[in-house]
């Protein structure tokens, strides 16, 4: 059974840091890509990065700037981490994992094919 599995996250004063990882798992299937969304209160779902099967990424806006991504491949397992430094209070939100195994397209919410659970990140000034 696919399914992806997150942890990190929690509270962090502004100019910390945090590292996120997300574990895909159980499936056959050619995984495409993983990638990481965010969803601040009261706004929409948004990408922050994607990565595919041949490590290349896809950055929203500057965030590149602050965080980065990294994976760790195997057989039918694939961890993505997501190490965000200088952290600012808008990086407040939900992080969710994602992962398309029918094309390269990680980036858009109609792309994914399994959701993480998400897990929270809160930044105080």
């Amino acid at each position: 059974q696919e399914r992806l599995v997150e942890s990190g996250g929690g509270s962090a004063q502004s100019g910390g840091s945090l590292r996120l990882s997300c574990e895909a798992s159980g499936y056959t299937r050619r995984l495409y890509c993983m990638g990481w969304f965010r969803q601040a209160p009261g706004k929409r779902r948004e990408s922050v990065v994607r990565i595919d099967d041949d490590d290349e990424e896809i950055w929203e806006g500057s965030l590149k700037d602050r965080f980065t991504i990294s994976q760790s491949r195997g057989n039918s397992r694939n961890t993505i981490y997501l190490q965000m430094n200088n952290l600012k209070p808008e990086d407040t939100g939900m992080y969710y994992c994602a992962a398309n195994f029918k094309g390269y397209y990680c980036t858009s919410t109609t792309d994914i094919s399994y959701w993480g659970q998400g897990t929270l990140v809160n930044v105080s000034s």
